[in-house]
């Protein structure tokens, strides 16, 4: 008894030890290091994406918070590109990369370093998550969280698991040491999730990031065969060969 009682404590120290280091590498700088641009360079490919959804259910949001903005490259090229009376914040909790997105506040655009659950602003009109909580041990938590401080979400969220992800030995564990990705999800697992959170969907479509953004080797000899499965059967190419993520407008 005493033994299996020295192994459960053991095993508890060793999850809190492995909790609290995917917890710090935002704030040490190890995320950082790992990805010096925060992912900034994808930005406006990503403000394309949210704007085509926006687009398509004639949506005029008047207040759009980012949760987890990282450098503030997604709000900034929204700021540009949105009406001239819609305001923005973003809340990042990494220090390192709330330096990044100081330079780009102006009146309507504003920054937050903290955890928005713990802030006190009214709800939105539109909030973005945008590649978040794959990187999160509690997701489920924060979506239930989130879900009352705003109208509509628009939810980016990549889909790792795929045939050519699982037979490749390395694919996935790259993903957990180089992005910090906890969580793999497919298309199917996704907006259950959200459902499971609570969520009402409005409407969803997949984006080819590897495709367009797609610079390593692997990326590079897959595009072709994506683009041409994608136009034969969109969730096959999905399921099979990855490299999509999917971008979800929820209430």
């Amino acid at each position: 008894m005493g033994t299996n009682l020295k192994l459960e404590a053991q095993d508890a120290r060793g999850k809190l030890a492995c909790s609290q280091t995917y917890k710090n590498i935002y704030e040490n700088g190890v995320y950082l290091e790992k990805n010096p641009l925060w992912h900034a360079e994808e930005s406006p490919w990503k403000a394309n994406q949210i704007l085509r959804m926006i687009e398509n259910h004639h949506l005029r949001p008047r207040t759009v918070c980012e949760v987890g903005c990282g450098a503030g490259e997604v709000l900034m090229q929204l700021h540009d590109r949105m009406n001239c009376d819609c305001s923005f914040w973003g809340y990042e909790n990494s220090p390192q990369a709330f330096e990044m997105c100081k330079p780009k506040a102006t009146e309507r655009l504003q920054f937050r370093l903290g955890d928005i659950r713990d802030a006190e602003d009214r709800p939105f009109d539109l909030m973005l998550v945008l590649d978040v909580i794959e990187h999160l041990e509690d997701y489920f938590g924060l979506l239930r969280d989130l879900r009352p401080r705003s109208q509509h979400t628009i939810f980016h969220i990549p889909l790792d698991l795929s045939v050519q992800t699982v037979l490749r030995k390395g694919a996935l564990l790259k993903r957990r040491d180089l992005h910090a990705h906890l969580h793999y999800f497919t298309k199917e697992t996704a907006l259950q999730t959200l459902r499971d959170t609570g969520y009402e969907l409005q409407d969803f479509f997949y984006t080819p990031r590897s495709v367009e953004l797609g610079t390593e080797f692997i990326q590079k000899a897959l595009k072709l065969p994506r683009m041409i499965c994608f136009a034969i059967h969109q969730d096959l190419a999905a399921r099979v060969l990855g490299g999509y993520s999917l971008l979800v407008l929820a209430k």
